[in-house]
Parts: C-alpha cells; structure tokens; sequence
C-alpha cells in the first residue's frame, strides 16, 4: 500500500532561505529513489518560514530506504540549526 508523507517545518528567523535551499537538495535527489511516485515541495504565501512536503512512496520499505540514504541522513543534519519546529505525518488513503 503507498505510503504519503505530509511534513510541516518552520525555519527559525532569519534561517527561511537556508532551510530553502536544504529543502530543495533533498526534494532532488530523492525525486530519483526507486519507490518515490512524487516528491514536492511547498511554502507558504502567507508565511515564508513555513514549508510543506507532499510525499508518496510505493510502500513502507521504499520509505525506509529513502530515510536510511545518505542524502536524507544529511539534509536532517544540515537542517538541525535552521529548523524552529518539524511535524511529520504518515498518511494512508481512505479508499471510497
């Protein structure tokens, strides 16, 4: 069963362009994951330190890989100082 991602982070004051720019490394390099069916990336209009992932995985294990690669392991890192608060939802569709 695909798996969505719903993910809200808010940058600390002054950080909202770095957190801008990590975000996008991450959003690239795991557009190119096997298991990855979209990968996207918005900010708010109303708040610019306010961004949102939008993710779906095939399944549970492609996620897991995407969270044990290097590139996901370094974009948490760098991310560490730049980041006020990050909520993080798993999703499952309910089917109609």
């Amino acid at each position: 069963m695909a798996i969505t991602i719903n993910a809200i982070l808010i940058a600390r004051e002054g950080k909202e362009e770095a957190l801008r720019d990590e975000l996008i490394k991450v959003v690239q390099a795991s557009r190119k994951e096997e298991g990855c069916i979209s990968y996207i990336l918005h900010e708010s209009t109303e708040n610019p330190s306010i961004f949102v992932f939008y993710e779906n995985w095939r399944d549970e294990d492609t996620l897991n890989s995407h969270i044990d690669s290097q590139h996901y392991k370094a974009y948490r890192k760098n991310i560490e100082t730049l980041v006020q608060n990050r909520e993080v939802y798993r999703l499952n569709v309910i089917e109609l």
